[in-house]
């Protein structure tokens, strides 16, 4: 039995949080989700720094990326995964409110797998969720893990 990967959770909303959480679990998805608040600790949890050091190895299946973060915001963490040869085959699928163009060119042009605008009605945000966690969680075929960078202080 293949272990489930990790689905990685960059939201600074609680409100969000808990409806994604919501939804994933009505999608009956038994992947863990890791849920961090800002863009500085998902780039410390992706390398394994600070608090998330001694955390397991292996990157996320997918990482669902808001853009407007405290600390480092969501252009900054996406222009370091994809710059990084270590972390730059992870999808990611950014998660948003921002309708705004120049938004959507940016993260396309660093290498965004997805951009999804997320719905203000409830019920279509739990269904947009529930899309989004089935494919890149189960129907997707995630690139293979490269030997994950060594923690850094």
């Amino acid at each position: 039995m293949t272990e489930l990967k990790r689905i990685l959770l960059v939201e600074d909303s609680a409100y969000d949080v808990e409806l994604i959480l919501t939804a994933l679990s009505e999608n009956a998805l038994a992947n863990e989700v890791v849920v961090v608040r800002d863009g500085e600790e998902a780039l410390d949890y992706l390398y394994r720094r600070g608090v998330f050091r001694l955390r397991l190895e292996g990157n996320p299946i997918v990482i669902l990326l808001d853009l407007k973060l405290p600390k480092i915001d969501g252009i900054e963490v996406l222009s370091a995964l994809k710059a990084d040869p270590m972390l730059r085959l992870i999808p990611v699928v950014v998660l948003t409110s921002s309708q705004e163009e120049p938004d959507l060119l940016h993260c396309y042009e660093l290498g965004t797998n997805a951009y999804v605008v997320k719905p203000i009605d409830f019920h279509e945000f739990v269904e947009v969720i529930k899309q989004v966690g089935l494919f890149w969680a189960v129907v997707n075929q995630p690139p293979p893990d490269l030997p994950a960078p060594m923690p850094s202080e």
